[in-house]
């Protein structure tokens, strides 16, 4: 049996996101959740970085499109942030994405947009 990477980290940022789902309830904005995310992390001492931006490198040349992660948080973890009626595949390749420009090996996508709030690790 593999070891689940980062199993406590990623348990913390979705208790946070379990507890703001639970404040806020689903139907706002993305930017709603990811604004009060952002006071939870600060409040937990959680590192963090919003909207990081990330270049895409093709033969040594970087492309004029940058990629921006919502968070990525303790320098290794994307979280990926969406408020809609449910998680469809491209949210998925939009996370494997960053997790590739990146380099980082976890991405967490969350979707505050339903009753429960969805969660999907997803591991590069």
């Amino acid at each position: 049996m593999s070891n689940i990477i980062y199993k406590e980290e990623s348990y913390q940022i979705i208790g946070i996101c379990m507890d703001v789902h639970r404040e806020l309830g689903h139907g706002f904005l993305e930017i709603v959740y990811k604004d009060a995310l952002e006071l939870e992390f600060k409040k937990n001492e959680i590192d963090f970085e919003r909207e990081k931006e990330y270049s895409v490198n093709y033969k040594g040349i970087k492309l004029p499109h940058q990629f921006y992660a919502d968070f990525v948080l303790m320098d290794s973890i994307i979280l990926e942030v969406k408020g809609m009626s449910g998680l469809i595949d491209e949210h998925i390749a939009q996370t494997l994405n960053y997790l590739k420009v990146s380099e980082n090996k976890l991405g967490l996508l969350i979707n505050f947009g339903t009753p429960s709030l969805q969660y999907k690790r997803i591991v590069l």
